[in-house]
């Protein structure tokens, strides 16, 4: 696909302090619990059956320059039990104290598992899929995409990461067939949460992106604040009389990866009514979500979660005599 060379910048990408002052809008919300809280899908959480949230930093015991952090991931600077304890504290705000966490080997990759029941050590791969009630699939994150997937119909759940490898490789879009593979799912009746990550403000990549991107997306163009590949002629060499291969770096590009898997969703067969994004951005939000480009190595990780609850036993009633 050819690449435009231009250098106007897109009107959606915001600066940084446009993004942060963004407030939490319908049909996302905070559901808070007792000190805790989880962003949720208002469309979601009206099946009564089904169970999902994006954890934020807040409310749990990690310790870290000073502050109390929900940290959801086996980090070196933070004990296993503090993590175990914060994962229990979401599963308790999201009302799955009784679900088994399923969590993967993240490796920035296109597999997906599908689980029927809990795998005895941790798959590797990037995205899960369940129809089993009483697993609660999770995926971490700390700027990468975190997708959940519901099929209400056939009571089908899944969860992706989607960093930019990920996305690259359409992660998101092969859940969607995965789904229809294993489950029967029908794309069309899936609804799709595409939650908190880094937005196209703070996500500055390399011009060579444009062109990985454009290799195998034809709105690749669309990703991206300006479409150069960073192999355009440089008048400056000419201007400042430098040889060839002396002249400064191709300037960075904003990626909106977001945009991006929402994309590759509609094109797997989702309807586009039916897919909603977060604008939270987490690089821009630190005060919410944890970053790993504006934190470093010891930023946390946050969980997103979706499962299908066990079904409710009826008690038999109590038959008295006389």
């Amino acid at each position: 696909m050819p690449v435009r060379n231009t250098s106007l910048k897109k009107s959606w990408i915001l600066q940084p302090r446009a993004a942060a002052s963004r407030p939490i809008c319908a049909p996302w919300k905070l559901h808070k619990v007792a000190g805790q809280q989880a962003l949720q899908l208002a469309p979601f959480a009206k099946f009564p059956w089904l169970i999902h949230g994006f954890s934020t930093r807040h409310g749990g015991v990690s310790a870290l320059d000073g502050q109390k952090l929900l940290n959801l991931s086996f980090m070196e600077w933070d004990a296993k039990e503090n993590v175990l304890e914060n994962r229990k504290r979401l599963q308790s705000t999201v009302d799955a104290k009784d679900l088994t966490l399923v969590v993967m080997t993240q490796i920035h990759s296109d597999v997906i598992h599908p689980f029927s029941t809990v795998p005895s050590q941790p798959r590797k791969g990037d995205a899960s899929i369940t129809n089993e009630p009483g697993l609660l699939l999770g995926t971490q994150t700390a700027d990468c995409v975190p997708v959940l997937l519901v099929d209400p119909r056939k009571r089908v759940v899944a969860a992706i990461h989607a960093g930019w490898r990920g996305t690259l490789s359409r992660i998101a879009q092969k859940t969607v067939g995965r789904m229809q593979m294993e489950f029967g799912c029908g794309p069309t009746d899936i609804l799709a949460a595409i939650g908190p990550s880094i937005g196209p403000c703070c996500y500055e990549v390399g011009a060579e992106f444009v062109t990985k991107f454009a290799a195998q997306f034809a709105d690749a163009d669309e990703y991206f604040d300006e479409a150069r590949t960073g192999d355009e002629p440089n008048p400056l060499q000419w201007l400042n009389m430098k040889p060839p291969g002396h002249q400064p770096p191709p300037k960075n590009v904003h990626l909106d990866l977001r945009k991006a898997n929402r994309s590759q969703l509609v094109a797997a067969g989702l309807r586009p009514k039916n897919i909603y994004t977060s604008d939270l951005c987490t690089g821009c939000r630190t005060d919410l979500l944890f970053s790993y480009r504006k934190e470093g190595a010891q930023s946390g990780r946050m969980l997103s979660v979706i499962g299908i609850r066990k079904p409710q036993r009826r008690r038999r009633p109590e038959i008295r005599c006389a």
